[in-house]
């Protein structure tokens, strides 16, 4: 897990710095960049696990760092910014990060959540070869675990990685009811966030996305005042 590369794309050099030091005592490879191009150029060019990414960067800012990075990339990302308003998290959650912190920020705490994430990222992608997991269908609905791919009336849908945790969470366990906070833990593998804001932002993007009516709950069924359940 140390091995992993670590890009921090911050236009506060010192503040790079000072991440890429704390990572750098964890054992982790780190890249620096100063503006949104030169991240995307450094993501492009060499292997990359993870990202920490302000939002206020010079030439492009986070969000459209993230939103191409998401075209062809499924690394964790973490958004280190001084917006701390809901609002923003809740975006950079939604358009892609899996993660959000805000400045002055703990910096072992920020090692936490990239050892967190990492980890992660790394079981999810060491499944055996021999135990490929089964597709899901449901009512029209298609979910390939292996490929990560979504489909409704043979659709594709484009999904976050956020999205389709959640969705391949609800949709394994038919019927079973799920508390917001128990989404959380298993999608984020953390206890950070005001978990109920963060699920529910999720979920209501992820049934437009599907072309529900949110009205009539046609995978995604809450249960009013506990969670919710794939209606299978």
């Amino acid at each position: 897990m140390k091995d992993s590369t670590i890009l921090i794309a911050d236009d506060e050099k010192e503040i790079a710095d000072l991440v890429a030091l704390h990572l750098e005592k964890e054992g982790y490879r780190t890249l620096t960049a100063q503006s949104g191009p030169e991240a995307l150029r450094l993501i492009h060019s060499q292997p990359v696990d993870l990202v920490i990414l302000d939002i206020m960067m010079p030439g492009m800012d986070g969000y459209e760092v993230t939103r191409q990075i998401r075209e062809q990339h499924r690394m964790p990302i973490i958004f280190l910014s001084a917006k701390t308003s809901d609002l923003d998290k809740i975006t950079g959650l939604v358009i892609g990060a899996d993660d959000y912190m805000t400045k002055p920020f703990n910096p072992m705490e920020l090692v936490a959540r990239v050892n967190a994430q990492i980890r992660r990222s790394t079981q999810l992608n060491q499944a055996p070869e021999d135990k490929r997991p089964n597709v899901l269908e449901a009512g029209g609905l298609s979910i390939d675990p292996e490929q990560r791919e979504v489909k409704v009336y043979g659709r594709v849908v484009e999904l976050t990685p956020k999205e389709f945790d959640i969705l391949y969470l609800l949709a394994g366990h038919p019927k079973k009811v799920f508390s917001a906070e128990n989404i959380f833990r298993h999608v984020w593998d953390d206890d950070y966030f005001e978990s109920g804001n963060t699920v529910m932002v999720h979920i209501r993007t992820l049934r437009r996305k599907l072309g529900e009516d949110a009205e009539k709950n046609k995978w995604i069924k809450t249960v009013w005042g506990v969670g919710y359940a794939f209606n299978a």
